[in-house]
């Protein structure tokens, strides 16, 4: 899949990274990443990444949600997927299906929507287009 050692460091690199959306911002679109990401604030978009999501009290989320692990404690409409373990935090609202490995849902958090647990969800592509090539990285 890697031509050499410096894609895969490159890779590794990328997964390490963290990526914050304040309160009071707004992000109109949609984000990818394979490093940690913290939203307190507003994303009208999907959100996608490798690694973990977390979402404050403060964050809400208008599209769906795709991550290896996630906490919410906000609002979300829509999808949320994750690979492994997802947490509801008593303060979260779910308006919208859930599919995860395993989820954990603390005393006062609000789920509306379906639910399917213990699913093998396919692996997470970053940066693909239609066409099934990555604009972020080339794996040839």
């Amino acid at each position: 899949m890697f031509n050499n050692k410096q894609e895969i460091k490159e890779v590794e690199e990328l997964s390490n990274s963290s990526n914050i959306i304040g309160k009071g911002t707004l992000l109109n679109g949609d984000i990818e990443t394979y490093g940690n990401i913290r939203i307190e604030g507003k994303i009208v978009g999907n959100m996608k990444t490798k690694s973990k999501a977390a979402c404050g009290h403060s964050s809400h989320i208008e599209g769906n949600l795709i991550a290896q692990n996630a906490e919410i404690a906000g609002h979300v409409t829509g999808k949320v997927e994750v690979s492994e373990l997802l947490i509801l935090k008593p303060s979260a609202i779910i308006n919208g299906d859930i599919i995860t490995n395993k989820l954990i849902v603390e005393s006062g958090a609000t789920f509306n929507g379906g639910c399917k647990m213990g699913v093998t969800i396919k692996e997470i592509q970053i940066g693909e287009t239609p066409e099934g090539k990555s604009k972020l990285l080339k794996a040839e």
